[in-house]
């Protein structure tokens, strides 16, 4: 049997799932009220009622998963000088031609890109979501602010779900990625092929 390398801690794991599924409730609830196309994925959450009900309270609750998730990872997702260089040989690097630069740690480039965006736009989601929550909050608003605060709610939401639709794609497309999130470990061999920098200093600590 081949070495396994603890990537995930049961807390990661059932966090991550947990905002997954907060996450898939809120695009299917959310993309039911932006446009009559969508309405049918409404009934999910049991009718057009209930989605607009639900889906504010959902995201509040995805927000607070998501910022503890997001304070675990935060100091292994900053960008580094390293990054840096891979970003400048992308090229490179989609040949296959990653000689000469820096090890990997626990997260690359493109998996930090994506972390920040999340943070930003459930950030954006989560205040202009709060300005455009009737029948509590709006009130409070000036009408330009509830008019904006609803097309930046749009916008970020769009952005966020495309961010996920790459999550899943990327950790389909390299194998070994979903086990991690799964089982909470992953081969050797995967993490010094794609992460040589974490899987080192998880030899050094071991």
């Amino acid at each position: 049997m081949s070495e396994l390398v603890k990537r995930y801690t049961s807390r990661e794991r059932a966090n991550h799932w947990f905002i997954a599924i907060c996450f898939i409730l809120l695009a299917v609830s959310g993309l039911a009220l932006f446009h009559p196309a969508f309405f049918f994925l409404s009934h999910l959450l049991g009718g057009g009622t209930w989605s607009r009900i639900l889906h504010p309270f959902i995201g509040v609750v995805l927000a607070l998963a998501f910022f503890f998730f997001a304070i675990g990872m935060w100091g292994q997702n900053k960008i580094t000088a390293a990054d840096r260089e891979w970003q400048k040989r992308l090229g490179d690097i989609l040949c296959n031609k990653t000689q000469g630069l820096p090890e990997i740690g626990k997260y690359n480039i493109g998996q930090k890109y994506l972390f920040w965006t999340l943070v930003l736009s459930i950030a954006l989601l989560l205040v202009s979501g709060i300005a455009i929550w009737q029948p509590w909050f709006t009130p409070a608003f000036p009408i330009g602010i509830v008019r904006a605060a609803a097309l930046l709610h749009a916008v970020a939401g769009f952005v966020a779900i495309l961010a996920i639709i790459i999550h899943i794609y990327s950790a389909i497309w390299v194998k070994g990625s979903i086990r991690g999130m799964t089982r909470g470990t992953v081969s050797a061999a995967w993490a010094r092929h794609h992460h040589p920098g974490w899987y080192n200093d998880v030899k050094k600590r071991n």
